[in-house]
């Protein structure tokens, strides 16, 4: 949770590396952070407006990338407690530590242009837990439900369409390397689903219908914010990796129907039609 109000809860978010043989083991499990055209991005054909844009764009997408490592270790954990499918777990390991270098690429991304921008957040909030007076494969179904059968599979799309536009090499690597993490996170929900479903009591589907509109609720509130938004050249945002707004929720809105409520639907999980479309 951001906050433009500095109160006694917030903190400036900041990222540092520990250094030494705790980043080579780091580097060495993940090879591809390093790989990356760093140093190629001449900033100064950009207006300062332009980078000022993508600065804020690129600092908000690593905190969101810090909020969903947060959001996969806390899934895992559900998933242990679930007694789910030994294999299943093994699978989702890995997505905590593809978040962190995520982060760390839409970091160094935000430096590239400039430096990172001012963001105040509230450390207690960076991520919602499971009702704890659920049994515990219900605390995982709503985990999964919230994090992956939306979050995530509304995300990979737009990420997807944001790297397709993207024209210099850096942003283009980085979203690359993004969207083909993020593949495995978008098929997990339903995976997950297919299995739990069968195991849940009566009031499991209803669970699951009552945190999908919740977290779209939440989505429809961010896209009400990128609906406010200053247009921006396209052809410089692309440039740097980001859409024009109108642009970014016309595909929101394609993704929501084809990612979300038809997987839902399929499974016979059927949302109100209030959460349908951008409000």
């Amino acid at each position: 949770m951001t906050s433009e109000v500095q109160t006694p809860e917030c903190e400036l978010f900041e990222l540092e590396l520990l250094g030494g043989g705790m980043e080579r083991r780091y580097r060495r499990a993940r090879p591809e952070v390093e790989a990356m055209p760093w140093g190629t991005l001449d900033p100064r054909p950009f207006s300062e407006a332009v980078l000022v844009a993508a600065r804020r764009s690129w600092t908000s997408a690593a905190f969101q990338e810090h909020r969903t490592a947060a959001a996969c270790a806390a899934t895992l954990r559900a998933l242990i407690s679930a007694r789910a499918p030994l294999d299943l777990i093994a699978g989702f390991a890995r997505f905590p530590l593809d978040e962190v270098v995520h982060v760390e690429l839409c970091a160094r991304m935000a430096m590239e242009l400039g430096g990172g921008t001012e963001l105040w957040h509230e450390p207690s909030a960076l991520c919602a837990d499971a009702d704890p007076s659920l049994s515990p494969l219900l605390q995982a179904t709503e985990l999964v439900t919230r994090n992956f059968c939306v979050g995530e599979a509304l995300s990979i799309p737009l990420l997807h369409g944001t790297w397709l536009r993207a024209t210099h090499p850096l942003p283009r690597a980085i979203l690359g390397r993004i969207v083909r993490d993020e593949a495995a996170h978008g098929i997990f929900g339903w995976t997950f689903l297919d299995w739990a479903l069968p195991l849940l009591p009566a009031s499991g589907p209803s669970l699951i219908r009552r945190t999908a509109e919740l977290t779209i609720a939440e989505i429809h509130k961010l896209w009400a914010e990128v609906r406010r938004r200053p247009p921006v050249s396209h052809s410089d945002g692309h440039a740097l990796g980001w859409m024009g707004s109108e642009e970014y929720l016309e595909l929101a809105a394609r993704s929501l129907q084809t990612r979300v409520l038809t997987p839902l639907r399929d499974r016979g999980i059927q949302l109100s039609s209030a959460f349908s479309s951008i409000p």
